[in-house]
């Protein structure tokens, strides 16, 4: 099921009104009305996928409580690599089998030996990067006893499935998610009024900017052979922009849909754009698969206590297995290397000159790597990203390609709301939450009205959301 549909609108009244009027003062009885929304929301995509949450929420409920109840080490760790490998086994066997396999037919072609390859048509199931990576961290967390195991089986499987970050994220922590689901939740107006407006930028962002700009970037990567340089700087700016509009606006709907049912998501974007380095922009971009990275693969690697070599191996890796984990080309991991090739040279620079900010200056400088290491994560192939490259470096720029004037010019219009949107958020210090907390709720109505006629007045096609597919 799709936010930007009008089947999850109806689908989210339903629900919010059973769950408010209906279920509102028995606790169990509002995790399951979650959970089986969730199972709905899931399910009505492919029902046969289920499966995998449910494996997945069974498995790494029971391991924590093994884990919580062993006092022998090894015994402890046992069970934390079962969990570990199966989690990583289902996800590596739905997402990578085939890129490992032709990979390794390629590598072997250049030596002179041909392979006979495995190739199977394997459906990815939608968001199995994000419930795998939110699963095992609960497991983790356990296991470096940071948290308690759950004894709530419905409580724990509605923290794994809840719909509304379920497919993209954000990746939310035991930590955070779990106790809201095991206490008891009232109906907050300030909360509700957060929400509403937050979901409504989200729909604005998707559905308006972020899909009239994705038809433009759509026919200039489709054959980028056909275009100029004028023409691929102008789809790639689309694209950076397209892509941090759709997330961000798939995020605020998540995180927005969540705070009306009494639920605190963590932050999942921070202006990104006005980062004055890529070390912060990783602070600012995606936040929560970045501290994850950070928290479960770089600090489990030995991060920075190990020596400098080792830490900038560690860091390395780090970003290198993030840009897999976007998907199985390697055009994800030339991204990823892009990022954290860029992050070990600032390291090093800045603690050696004692550098701690680049001002405008370091704006320009990280959108512009950023820029580049895009052209990676949007090309359709190695070949076409290089080629893409190679003209923007070329200065071969006339007359860009036009293409529909008035998508265009929409396109445009609304990207310059957008960026006004997040230039007024950088300046005041404010979040979106924020602004929906103290605003007066005339005026909510009025900005809610407007987002919902802008909505309505020019988005151009229902497209699914760019993070899906990982």
């Amino acid at each position: 099921m799709l936010f930007n549909s009008s089947v999850f609108v109806l689908f989210f009244l339903i629900v919010f009104l059973l769950y408010w009027f209906v279920t509102n003062k028995n606790l169990k009885a509002q995790n399951i009305l979650l959970l089986i929304s969730s199972y709905i929301f899931y399910g009505w995509w492919d029902w046969r996928f289920l499966s995998l949450i449910i494996f997945s929420s069974i498995l790494d409920y029971y391991v924590s409580i093994l884990i919580e109840n062993e006092t022998n080490q090894k015994k402890r760790k046992a069970f934390l690599l079962i969990s570990m490998f199966s989690n990583l086994g289902l996800l590596g066997f739905f997402k990578y089998f085939n890129f490992f396999t032709s990979s390794f037919a390629q590598a072997m072609s250049t030596i002179g030996w041909e392979v006979d390859t495995v190739t199977l048509n394997i459906i990815l199931p939608v968001g199995i990067s994000f419930y795998t990576f939110q699963t095992m961290s609960y497991t983790i967390d356990v296991y470096r006893k940071e948290i308690n195991a759950s004894k709530d089986i419905i409580a724990f499987f509605t923290y794994v499935s809840f719909f509304p970050q379920l497919v993209a994220g954000p990746i939310e922590r035991a930590s955070n998610l779990l106790p809201q689901v095991e206490r008891k939740r009232v109906f907050n107006e300030k909360w509700f009024n957060q929400g509403v407006l937050q979901v409504s930028v989200g729909f604005f962002r998707k559905m308006v900017i972020a899909d009239n700009l994705g038809v433009y970037v759509d026919t200039v990567y489709a054959n980028p052979d056909y275009y100029n340089s004028s023409t691929l700087l102008i789809a790639t700016l689309f694209y950076a922009f397209q892509i941090y509009f759709d997330f961000s606006g798939y995020s605020d709907i998540a995180i927005g849909s969540a705070k009306m049912l009494g639920f605190k998501f963590n932050r999942n974007f921070n202006l990104p754009y006005f980062s004055k380095s890529v070390t912060e922009f990783w602070r600012r971009w995606h936040m929560s698969l970045s501290f994850w990275l950070r928290d479960y693969l770089y600090i489990s690697l030995g991060g920075n206590r190990k020596g400098i070599k080792i830490m900038y191996r560690n860091l390395m890796l780090t970003m290198l297995l993030g840009g897999l984990w976007h998907g199985s080309s390697w055009n994800f991991v030339i991204w990823g290397g892009i990022h954290g090739t860029v992050l070990c040279l600032e390291k090093f620079t800045f603690e050696k000159l004692q550098i701690k900010n680049l001002g405008v200056f370091g704006m320009i400088y990280t959108f512009i790597i950023v820029l580049i290491a895009w052209v990676f994560f949007r090309a359709t192939d190695f070949e076409s990203s290089i080629f893409i490259i190679k003209e923007l470096f070329s200065f071969n720029y006339g007359m860009p390609f036009i293409g529909d004037i008035n998508v265009l010019f929409n396109a445009i219009s609304m990207l310059i709301i957008g960026i006004g949107i997040d230039i007024y958020l950088f300046k005041s210090n404010h979040t979106l939450e924020d602004i929906g907390g103290f605003i007066k709720k005339p005026i909510l109505i009025v900005s809610v009205s407007v987002l919902v006629m802008l909505i309505i007045l020019f988005y151009s096609t229902t497209n699914n959301f760019i993070y899906f597919q990982f």
